[in-house]
């Protein structure tokens, strides 16, 4: 059994997410946190702070690469075995549109699991009432890796 098929590994698997992503210290200093972990999709919510914006407003692009960023390689981490644990190897973002929101929701789904490299889509939509707009969409390659 694993986290897709057990309820018992899966929410072993929540919860390694969750103590690995309280250690994150990148994501605390942005505000970030953990919205939706399940085998294989997570979901980081940012609240807006103007002082993670660019000279227009707008979320910076690198704070949107970092949490989709973050939200893939957790999504591929749920999947991992007690003990091991990520590193990205690589990504190409696609930036669609300004990030203005107030809110800002990664979502990193696994497309192609593998035992060393877990390939994952990550977007990030910008947020305002009820309204979303998709900013980002991507690819990574998420490595599973021993702690040292």
């Amino acid at each position: 059994m694993n986290a897709s098929t057990d309820p018992h590994a899966a929410q072993l698997s929540r919860q390694r997410v969750h103590d690995s992503f309280a250690r994150q210290t990148v994501m605390a200093a942005f505000g970030a946190r953990l919205a939706r972990v399940e085998p294989g999709q997570v979901d980081i919510e940012l609240p807006f702070r103007a002082d993670l914006c660019q000279q227009n407003g707008y979320l910076h692009a690198g704070i949107s690469a970092a949490i989709a960023d973050s939200a893939g390689g957790y999504a591929a981490f749920s999947l991992f075995d007690p003990g091991d644990d990520v590193l990205t190897s690589e990504f190409k973002m696609n930036f669609l549109a300004p990030a203005d929101g107030e809110r800002f929701v990664a979502t990193g789904r696994v497309i192609k699991p593998g035992r060393r490299l877990s390939i994952c889509q990550v977007e990030v939509q910008a947020c305002r009432g009820a309204q979303s707009t998709l900013c980002l969409v991507g690819l990574m390659t998420a490595v599973r890796v021993t702690p040292r």
